[in-house]
């Protein structure tokens, strides 16, 4: 009893201690000129959509609920955000190369039809991120003529 005893105070000792090692959160400007709504034309719809669903991980402003001012969650959360920024990040969309963009929305297209994004770890706490079938509609109609538009450019 004495031993477990000590390995929890142990515990609880390290939990508290790495409470003091916050990440830098993600608060960054989040209307700048290259945002992807300067760049393009989304309707208001399509914004909402992506502004619940993936502008926490995929943008300069992340929304952070209550958890993740606790260690280790706050830093798997920041983890997730670093990741999903370098992969795609709305405010930056327009200083992509043309290509880039082009690439990035047949990307968005795909993970959006295949069920990868918004992620399923995201979407368990998130509720309100989970993409109905009429969001998953509106958001591939508006990124197929985006993207019919993007050819016919080239």
């Amino acid at each position: 009893m004495q031993r477990k005893y000590k390995i929890l105070l142990i515990l609880l000792a390290v939990f508290v201690f790495i409470q003091f090692f916050q990440p830098n959160q993600n608060t960054g400007e989040t209307a700048s000129e290259n945002d992807i709504t300067k760049v393009y034309q989304v309707p208001d719809a399509v914004h909402a959509v992506l502004k619940k669903a993936c502008y926490d991980c995929h943008s300069n402003s992340t929304n952070y609920p209550w958890y993740t001012h606790i260690q280790p969650f706050g830093w798997l959360m920041n983890s997730h955000i670093k990741e999903g920024k370098s992969e795609l990040n709305f405010n930056e969309f327009g200083s992509y190369s043309a290509r880039r963009q082009r690439s990035k929305i047949k990307a968005i297209l795909a993970s959006i039809k295949d069920g990868s994004m918004p992620l399923t770890s995201y979407t368990l706490i998130h509720r309100d991120a989970k993409l109905n079938n009429t969001q998953k509609t509106l958001i591939t109609n508006w990124l197929s003529q985006l993207e019919e538009a993007s050819s016919s450019k080239q």
